[in-house]
């Protein structure tokens, strides 16, 4: 490999618009690869950058980090991906992303009269949650009534 076709971690911050922090913290989860210099410097292949690509894609279509390691997981890691790896892999997606697309709907469709969280605070929560009973729920702190597609978790909870 030519030293020429390696980015430092500062290119690839600048390229892919990812922090370094998220650059390491990737690296150290086996989501991508970094090699060392000779003074220990990551320098990365310029095929990071497509996997980091898929890792935002992926990211907003709403898989977790475990599903996208598993995902990166399914990629050659000896030649680059092709455009019948990608449609293999994000395949999958369609039927998420429709899930995504109705609750998001209905989440539109609602917000004048509710907002999920059983505060009790609007008239109409009521009537969609009477009693507080969204309190008790399993899913509870937060808006317990959003659905689970549009739950991210805390980032501390990840």
């Amino acid at each position: 490999m030519d030293k020429h076709d390696l980015l430092t971690i500062g290119a690839v911050v600048q390229r892919s618009g990812f922090a370094a922090s998220a650059l390491r913290f990737y690296e150290s989860e086996g989501l991508i690869q970094a090699h060392r210099s000779g003074s220990g410097q990551r320098r990365f292949e310029r095929s990071v950058l497509r996997r980091l690509g898929f890792i935002r894609a992926a990211s907003n279509v709403g898989l977790t980090l475990d599903e996208i390691k598993e995902e990166l997981g399914r990629l050659p890691s000896n030649r680059t991906p092709t455009k019948a790896d990608w449609h293999r892999i994000s395949r999958s997606w369609r039927s998420r992303l429709d899930q995504r697309i109705a609750a998001l709907e209905r989440l539109r469709d609602g917000l004048e009269s509710c907002i999920g969280c059983g505060c009790l605070s609007l008239r109409t929560c009521a009537f969609s949650n009477p009693g507080d009973v969204a309190a008790s729920s399993p899913k509870a702190p937060g808006a317990v009534l959003l659905p689970d597609s549009l739950r991210k978790p805390h980032p501390s909870r990840r």
